[in-house]
């Protein structure tokens, strides 16, 4: 094996051994129990008002991340600082729609929803499309704060920058080339969801064994309600088609059918080695920001599981009286990355739009505006303990 975890900059190893060093003074602050979010997130908003189902989704994150994730102190404030914020998230959103009743009756056309595998083009298809000026690709503080955009005037900084992205980028540098982020990239939908802190965004992030297998057993349904009831606030006073992404979806097709009828589902296809290789080099990532401890041939061994569990649930969407509901449009990876304008053409037609005018030009600037990062990242399977042969008969119900 010969996965390491990214170097620490002095500046990154500053800021580690300054919350390590509050841990050890502050131990009350880095207790991962529910007293310690509830405290917090009720003090910016009434419990009355979190989502339906909150308490059994705290108790099943903050215990498989207090058991399960080796967080160091960043992590755990991160743990904490996320289910609080989601959870005032939720109850914001709610309070707001009941003192705008207007808002509730905002219409959505069908989205287009781009779903796959991790690492199989959909970050560059949804930023692709997002460029389109009659689609609406959500960027991060439109889905963290989707409330502060539903007024006729947004706020004077549309971006809002976040400094979380600036100090996120100074712990780990890798991360800004793994996932490229900012306040100015449209992000994926699970940076919205999880209200209710149901969401498998948080398992990206985190060793959360005993939270994944809990969330495979729960419906997401409302969840997905609440999602489009955020989206409404965005598009109160903004008309554009909105184009959504999370690879998160493709185990929950059936609930994201339900809410978004008529949705535009773009799947796209890679090879199960180089999806399953990139995701987990992808994992290994995330958590060496969060945990001191990674294990690469245990973020291989998830990446796996999850995946299967995610392409079944799909594949079995897919072929049930269900999928009338929506429209699927498959894309081959290597196909879509070698001819994106024929790939770009074929999503357009199926969602009854016509392409951008000279198709070509505006791919192209789009490449100008966000020029590939060569030469940084190199793993291989082995890496993660993915054994080729074995995996491909594994996932051999995907041919």
């Amino acid at each position: 094996m010969t996965w390491h975890a990214p170097a620490r900059s002095p500046d990154a190893t500053a800021i580690y051994a300054a919350a390590e060093q509050e841990r050890t003074e502050r131990p009350d602050r880095y207790r991962l129990v529910p007293e310690t979010v509830i405290e917090k997130a009720s003090r910016r908003c009434p419990e009355s008002l979190f989502a339906e189902g909150w308490q059994d989704g705290l108790e099943a994150l903050l215990g498989s991340a207090d058991q399960e994730a080796r967080l160091n102190a960043v992590g755990i404030r991160m743990v904490l600082g996320m289910a609080s914020g989601r959870l005032t998230a939720g109850a914001t959103v709610a309070s707001y729609r009941a003192d705008h009743p207007e808002t509730v009756a905002t219409q959505l056309r069908p989205p287009i929803v781009i779903i796959g595998g991790w690492r199989t083009g959909t970050t560059f298809l949804f930023r692709l499309l997002g460029t389109d000026p009659r689609l609406h690709a959500p960027l991060p503080a439109e889905l963290v704060a989707p409330w502060l955009f539903a007024g006729p005037q947004p706020p004077l900084d549309p971006f809002i920058t976040a400094p979380a992205n600036v100090l996120l980028h100074t712990l780990n540098p890798d991360m800004a080339f793994v996932h490229p982020s900012g306040p100015k990239l449209p992000e994926e939908c699970v940076l919205g969801m999880g209200t209710d802190l149901r969401n498998w965004g948080f398992t990206s992030m985190l060793r959360l064994p005993g939270y994944s297998k809990w969330l495979s057993s729960q419906s997401f349904g409302a969840s997905y309600v609440r999602y489009r009831q955020a989206l409404q606030l965005l598009a109160t006073h903004d008309d554009r088609r909105f184009v959504l992404k999370a690879p998160a979806h493709t185990a929950e097709l059936r609930h994201l059918a339900a809410a978004f009828p008529g949705a535009v589902v773009v799947q796209i296809h890679r090879d199960i080695v180089e999806t399953l290789t990139s995701g987990s080099s992808l994992f290994a990532v995330y958590r060496s920001t969060y945990s001191d401890d990674v294990d690469a041939l245990d973020v291989g061994r998830q990446q796996i599981d999850q995946s299967e569990l995610w392409f079944r649930r799909a594949a079995e969407f897919r072929a049930s009286p269900a999928a009338d509901g929506v429209r699927f449009v498959d894309l081959d990876y290597r196909e879509f990355i070698a001819n994106p304008a024929a790939a770009l053409a074929f999503v357009y037609r199926a969602a009854d739009m016509e392409p951008p005018t000279a198709l070509e030009q505006f791919i192209a600037d789009y490449h100008v505006a966000h020029p590939a990062d060569i030469g940084r990242h190199r793993y291989t399977s082995s890496d993660f303990g993915i054994d080729e042969i074995e995996l491909r008969e594994r996932f051999a119900f995907l041919n």
